[in-house]
């Protein structure tokens, strides 16, 4: 039996390591690699979890009234600049108003557009996706009709357009954002529904006498979940960032409303002297943008739901 074919060769010693391959590591390379992915779910899942936590606890943990002005204080500098107030951690605006209890308020306002957003938004997207991708035929024709005119359309002048004839607001934003960004819902829901339409266990149901709504809401949409899940974790992060670009032109969020991409447009005439003012509200937005990034990656490793970017 010639050094090939000896079985000794292919077993693997106790620790992970190949015999007679001068100790080669092969589990731990395997096992930094799955600690790599869960690092970075675990940091993602705490970024969220904090900026969520308070957005909750808003009201409760600001040190003052974010609407609050004090003309007499304008500009108070941060606490690790000198001449910095104690009762000020983050400084004020331009306008005397706390730093720190604006930038709180303003997490309530980014995750509040985020999830209603995506909420809006995946319903639209997932329903058209799920008709389309199980009956097929003419259904499946109006839905790649509707996704290739929503691909057609210019999210942010179309947002810009509608903002700016109808007036800013809250709800308005909300809305408009959530018209605009159900595509990707619809395409993934579509691709992943033709793939599990035939499969045996929705044969099953067929023969069991499930009506076809149950069929879709029990057997189809389980199945389909995790990819959705991580199409909504980007969907957030775009519609953060879609709010605080229109904010910052002055379509989003209107004034006092705390939104980030405001602070980041009333701090830009102070952007020479005071630079923090727009540091501080874009390195906030960066960090819950990343995190929910992050987020969304280590969801699709651990859901097994592939690449649906």
């Amino acid at each position: 039996m010639s050094a090939t074919d000896d079985p000794a060769r292919h077993v693997s010693a106790p620790d992970g390591s190949a015999p007679g391959m001068g100790g080669a590591v092969v589990m731990p390379s395997r096992r930094r690699l799955a600690w790599g992915k869960r690092a970075g779910l675990i940091a993602g899942g705490a970024i969220v979890g904090l900026v969520l936590l308070v957005a909750i606890l808003a009201p409760w943990i600001t040190p003052h009234d974010p609407f609050a002005q004090a003309l007499d204080n304008r500009l108070s500098v941060p606490f690790w600049m000198e001449g910095a107030k104690p009762g000020h951690l983050l400084g004020t605006d331009g306008l005397g108003r706390d730093y720190l209890s604006r930038l709180i308020y303003g997490a309530r306002i980014s995750m509040l557009i985020g999830l209603l957003t995506v909420v809006t938004s995946g319903i639209i997207g997932t329903t058209l996706g799920v008709l389309g991708g199980f009956f097929g035929g003419r259904v499946d024709d109006a839905v790649l009709f509707a996704i290739t005119c929503r691909l057609a359309i210019p999210v942010v002048l179309v947002a810009l357009a509608v903002v700016g004839l109808l007036g800013s607001s809250l709800t308005l934003v909300i809305l408009v954002l959530g018209l605009l960004l159900w595509d990707r819902f619809a395409v993934v829901a579509r691709s992943t529904t033709m793939q599990v339409r035939n499969l045996d266990y929705v044969a099953a149901a067929w023969a069991a006498g499930m009506s076809t709504p149950a069929i879709l809401v029990k057997e189809i949409l389980p199945n389909i979940a995790s990819h959705l899940a991580v199409v909504a974790t980007l969907e957030v992060a775009l519609a953060i960032l879609l709010e605080a670009a229109l904010s910052f032109l002055g379509l989003g969020v209107p004034p006092p409303l705390p939104s980030w991409g405001l602070m980041i447009a009333e701090g830009k005439d102070y952007m020479f002297f005071s630079p923090w003012v727009i540091w501080i509200p874009g390195i906030a937005l960066f960090v819950l943008v990343f995190g929910i990034n992050l987020l969304g990656d280590g969801l699709r490793d651990l859901l097994g739901a592939g690449d649906t970017r």
